[in-house]
């Protein structure tokens, strides 16, 4: 059986004397070609090789056909025929399975293989075409042609540039690839003749037998080089991807191996320097998940997900993020309460203690901690309360913690529009975290704490989610059970939390959310309440935070009450705190630079620091028709307001300013068609009405103003215009009014009352169902104040109106 044998590695099978050199000069292969070829010729059959001119090679032959045929050539000194087969399958081929086109073949040298076999050294001369066969035995014989080649001209630049590009090609992929010997660039580059380079290189290509004979037949040696350099093209294509592949997969076993090996080393580093291993790390970590409270399914999730770190490699990112989570499971206090039996007088003395007022409120609290102490398997409460800023509302869940004996945990929501900041991220995203809900949990060290939900009503809300909706779960005591955190990817009991929300507007809170709280309104405080608080609470606790004595400064009552009036807005005590501090800091300075300092602060001391007091809030007495005096609720609390109207020449147009909102421009209007429907009842003349053009307008325009509780107001107001009969001094109201003359109940009853004291109001008109309302609030802030409960638009004229113009 013929086989082809790499004729640049047989060196060790050929003798040191041998006959024959393998590399061609031009003239030599001229020579060649020009051999005599004799008219009939004995064929040898190749199956997988094509034997070019000039081109040495091996033949191993084992067909009992091809030995004889190559003993009696050699022994004669016979030129032979050799042709490819074109089944390569075939043991013992017939005439038709040979090719037709093959080379004249001499043979130099014989080699006997042991096992009867007989190894060839021929060189092909030249090519030539079975004519026709004439034996087929002892071996294959035909009359043959000799073919000519054509070659080109010497000075054709073309074939020239492709003959140097085969040969720097060939040189290429013998530079790489590995299984060629380097001897074989010293053989390309010693070729002299072009088409011997060809023959020479199409001779070794790694192709198919096929496109070899293909080859072979081009008579045209232009053509043969050019299709030569395509298939050079194909092979160097394949090394080059082969290479690439072969490089990337060393370079991955190369890094794995490395990185393997540092790790052995970064492990013994460790250990000399007394550092935590994995198997430490992990083995940590089982020991602290012994001595955790929690429940199988939590248990066996844990176990779950420690395995899963077991597989990881402790270089990858995967196994600190799993770390994490594993070790932020352990830190959450599962099943963990804080607190012992609760102390109802206990809490009230705390609530006394730190809260100044506030009756109806500690009763509230108070209520909701009894139900608690008797059932202690209750779920607690969701208290939410809501009120103007600075009345203490945020403090009031750290003293309800304290009562309780509890951890306080306070979560700002203000500005929040992010849901994850609620539920968490997933932990498959880099960097993420749970949610600042569980992290308070795991901060407090304990699942039962007080969690104060700070600024509830300015939640935002994005292209990132609702935080409003998250917190649905969060404060639903029939879903918080099994509160489920993004991050956590399991269910944590949150039932025991007693949450205590705050807020400023309720109207902000959706309704969903706002149905799931117990609301508890902190109102404003009076001025006796302020300065009580003052006095006890906030200047004390600044002297303190101010490095001074108790008796460095003593404000007498008189003089916090002065400070309320002149210099703070509020209904709460923030601002009234921060004015005091500019005081105490003040005697701080002379203290320091070691000036006499009187500890009563006179009142003239006291407008030097502070500047010029103001009294915007004072009722002024305008002695004129078309002014009335209503009371509004701000978010600081409660604001007495002026409402001006004037007439002038036109044709009843309405025109509104001074900042006002969508609902309060609608009360201005029903109170205008009110007076045009019963214009007769109010002596107004119809054409007086349809002949002018009104304007309404509420001082202070840089400031909003909206709501229903001004209608009974405006209505005095443009009444008056219309009559021309002025409203009694040192009286004010508020309500909403309807088309039919109903006067409504409004809200803020307490605030608005304050304000109208602070302002030196005497009389106050009120829907007759905001009587109580009145009733709950207590009689010494009552003092000094005449109420007048009316049901109709026209008691409120009666009340409000001087009878003559």
């Amino acid at each position: 059986m013929p086989i082809q044998i790499d004729n640049l590695t047989l060196q060790e099978h050929i003798a040191d004397d041998a006959e024959f050199i393998p590399l061609l000069s031009q003239e030599e292969e001229e020579e060649l070609l020009n051999t005599e070829t004799p008219e009939v010729l004995s064929l040898l059959p190749l199956r997988n090789t094509v034997l070019f001119p000039g081109v040495v090679i091996p033949i191993t032959a084992g067909r009992e056909k091809s030995v004889k045929l190559l003993q009696q050539a050699y022994k004669k000194k016979e030129l032979i025929g050799v042709v490819s087969q074109k089944d390569l399958e075939l043991d013992e081929p017939s005439m038709e399975d040979l090719s037709r086109i093959g080379t004249v073949a001499r043979i130099h040298k014989m080699i006997k293989l042991p096992d009867g076999n007989i190894t060839v050294i021929m060189q092909g001369l030249s090519r030539f075409e079975v004519k026709n066969f004439v034996a087929d035995e002892p071996y294959f014989m035909a009359e043959v042609i000799k073919l000519q080649e054509k070659k080109p001209r010497k000075n054709d630049k073309e074939y020239n540039a492709i003959i140097d590009s085969v040969k720097d090609i060939a040189m290429d992929i013998i530079k790489n690839n590995p299984m060629i010997p380097t001897e074989a660039s010293f053989a390309i580059n010693t070729i002299e003749s072009p088409s011997f380079l060809v023959n020479f290189v199409s001779s070794n290509l790694d192709i198919a037998v096929e496109q070899k004979q293909q080859l072979l037949e081009e008579n045209d040696m232009k053509l043969r080089a050019t299709e030569t350099l395509k298939l050079l093209h194909v092979e160097f294509q394949k090394l080059q991807l082969k290479n690439d592949i072969q490089s990337k997969t060393r370079s991955e076993m190369d890094q794995q191996q490395r990185e393997y090996f540092l790790n052995q080393q970064l492990r013994q580093i460790q250990e000399e320097l007394g550092g935590v291993s994995q198997e430490q790390e992990i083995a940590e970590l089982e020991k602290r998940a012994k001595d955790m409270k929690w429940e199988s399914e939590t248990a066996e999730h844990f176990q779950k997900e420690l395995k899963r770190l077991t597989r990881l490699n402790p270089q990858m990112p995967e196994f600190s993020i799993q770390r994490n989570y594993l070790e932020f499971m352990l830190d959450l206090p599962w099943n963990e309460f804080g607190g012992g039996k609760i102390d109802i007088a206990k809490a009230e003395k705390v609530l006394n203690r730190d809260h100044y007022g506030l009756k109806k409120v500690k009763e509230r609290i108070l209520e909701y901690l009894a139900v608690l102490k008797l059932r202690d398997d209750m779920k607690s409460p969701i208290l939410c309360l809501y009120g103007p800023p600075g009345v203490g509302k945020t403090s009031l869940g750290k003293s309800i913690a304290e009562a309780l004996g509890r951890s306080y945990q306070r979560m700002s929501l203000g500005g929040l529009h992010d849901e994850s900041e609620i539920r968490g991220h997933r932990k498959t995203y880099v960097g993420a975290m749970p949610g600042r809900v569980l992290q308070n949990i795991k901060k407090a060290k304990s699942a039962n704490p007080v969690f104060v939900l700070d600024e509830i009503d300015k939640l935002g809300r994005s292209n990132h989610g609702d935080p409003t909706s998250a917190l649905l779960e969060v404060l639903d005591p029939e879903q918080n059970n099994a509160f489920y955190d993004n991050y956590l990817e399991m269910g944590f009991d949150l039932s025991r939390v007693l949450f205590i929300a705050t807020a400023n507007n309720i109207s902000n809170i959706p309704a969903p959310l706002r149905d799931r709280m117990e609301m508890i309104q902190v109102n404003g405080y009076t001025l006796e309440e302020k300065t009580q608080i003052a006095k006890k609470f906030l200047l004390p606790k600044q002297l303190a935070e101010h490095g001074l004595k108790k008796n460095d400064l003593n404000l007498t009552a008189a003089q916090i009450a002065f400070v309320i009036d002149g210099y703070t807005r509020e209904s709460g005590v923030r601002t009234l705190e921060k004015r005091i501090a500019q005081l105490v800091r003040n005697v701080a300075k002379d203290i320091a630079m070691e000036h006499e300092v009187d500890a009563k602060m006179p009142r003239e001391k006291i407008e030097k620091i502070l500047g010029v007091p103001r009294e915007s809030e004072k009722y002024e007495q305008l002695n004129v028709a078309g002014v009335a005096t209503g009371l509004a609720y701000t978010a600081v609390g409660g604001d007495i307001l002026y409402i001006e109207s004037i007439l002038s020449p036109g044709k009843s147009a309405l025109s509104m300013t001074g900042n006002l909102g969508e609902v309060m421009k609608e009360s201005a209007k029903i109170a205008l068609e009110y007076i045009k429907a019963n214009h007769e009842r109010f002596d107004i003349p119809l054409d007086l009405v349809k002949e002018s053009n009104v304007h309404i307008h509420v001082p202070e325009g840089a400031v909003p103003k909206d709501g229903p509780s001004a209608g009974i107001t405006m209505l005095t107001s443009l009444v008056s215009t219309f009559t021309q009969r002025k409203v009694k001094k040192n009286l004010a109201m508020t309500g909403e009014l309807t088309l039919r003359g109903k006067v409504l109940p409004v809200g803020g009853i307490k605030e608005k009352i304050l304000a109208a004291k602070r302002a030196g109001i005497k009389e106050i008109i009120l829907s007759r169902d905001n009587e109580k309302d009145v009733n709950e609030i207590e009689e010494e802030y009552l003092k000094g104040l005449k109420f007048h409960y009316v049901e109709t638009s026209a008691q409120v004229l009666d009340l409000a109106l001087d009878s003559k113009a």
